[in-house]
């Protein structure tokens, strides 16, 4: 499922025109990278939580040359499911 295809299910579901729908897909989106950006997490009782994760620094090669290169830290964002949407896929 690709965006339009989401905000048609939400305005769908919602009973709301797509406008609607896409403005509020939007501003979820929004709101989540924001709050990961401050470091902080969202947590959705039974669907899930979204935080932050540290990379630490490592050793890497470069597949070109072989030689040994440092891989800078880094932040990325995660999602670790909730039991209510694990038990929906299961």
């Amino acid at each position: 499922m690709n965006k339009s295809e989401l905000v048609n299910a939400i305005a769908k579901n919602a009973d709301i025109p797509e406008t609607v729908a896409r403005r509020v897909l939007d501003s979820t989106i929004e709101v989540i990278s924001d709050t990961l950006s401050r470091g902080d997490s969202i947590a959705l009782v039974g669907f899930g939580t979204f935080a932050v994760k540290e990379r630490a620094e490592r050793n890497g090669r470069n597949p070109i040359t072989g030689d040994t290169m440092t891989i800078a830290a880094s932040k990325l964002p995660s999602f670790k499911p909730g039991k209510t949407l694990k038990d929906a896929i299961n």
